[in-house]
């Protein structure tokens, strides 16, 4: 609890230990939120946890979890861990994500790494909403976050990376079916493509890592009467 009194919100973040998940997580301790910063190993949770909590200007806690989205009982376990340490959820942020697959093409590549792809960062988003969604509906200003990309967008849409792109069209998809089901409880949930970030993903020459966050913490940070179901980059809707 900060020293207005007021409960710190409590915000959960997915591939966490680095890139724009990890940006995130520090923004959001910024602003003084419990972080749950989440990642598959151990280790690379607790290092980076431990690294942002000695960052100036913190004013939250950011604590290191296991989570390997794609393990459905790894799910449920945070989950019940996270009820039993808590009593709710206030911000899931759905990070995670795998396999910018540049190199191939929709007509040639294999199906079992579009299967793959689809694991992380469809059904691993889904099943970690599921399993949180309870959680949620106990907070006074819940938000979901679904991290996307242009990539995903219909509009937008060309040949090339079409593990990426189909997976991060459908995440689109569920966004919209999660916001119009969680609408009467008051949940936001929105996509956010960060942009071109200078990641291990998104490879030199993007925009700085801070920049792609923010447009993240924005839809995380959203007031009680702003959008829900939108696809937004840098507080801007895009395209489906």
């Amino acid at each position: 609890m900060d020293t207005t009194g007021i409960p710190a919100p409590i915000s959960l973040v997915t591939g966490a230990n680095r890139g724009i998940g990890r940006e995130t997580a520090r923004q959001l301790a910024e602003l003084g939120h419990t972080v749950l910063l989440c990642a598959r190993d151990p280790k690379a949770a607790e290092d980076a946890a431990a690294d942002l909590s000695h960052s100036p200007g913190g004013r939250g806690t950011v604590l290191p979890r296991t989570l390997d989205v794609t393990d459905a009982a790894g799910v449920r376990e945070l989950a019940r861990s996270v009820e039993a340490e808590f009593g709710r959820l206030d911000v899931l942020i759905n990070n995670a994500a795998t396999n910018y697959d540049t190199g191939r093409r929709a007509v040639s590549v294999d199906l079992d790494e579009v299967r793959r792809t689809m694991e992380t960062n469809l059904y691993g988003a889904w099943q970690v909403a599921q399993a949180f969604v309870p959680l949620l509906r106990r907070s006074a200003h819940p938000r979901i976050v679904n991290v996307s990309s242009e990539s995903g967008s219909l509009a937008a849409m060309g040949g090339g990376t079409p593990s990426y792109s189909v997976s991060k069209a459908a995440l689109n998809a569920l966004t919209r079916t999660l916001a119009g089901e969680l609408r009467t409880d008051g949940v936001l949930v929105n996509a956010v493509c960060p942009g071109w970030v200078a990641t291990d993903m998104g490879g030199a020459g993007g925009a700085p890592v801070a920049t792609g966050a923010a447009s993240v913490l924005w839809a995380a940070t959203l007031p009680d009467n702003g959008p829900t179901g939108g696809f937004f980059r840098h507080g801007r809707p895009l395209a489906w």
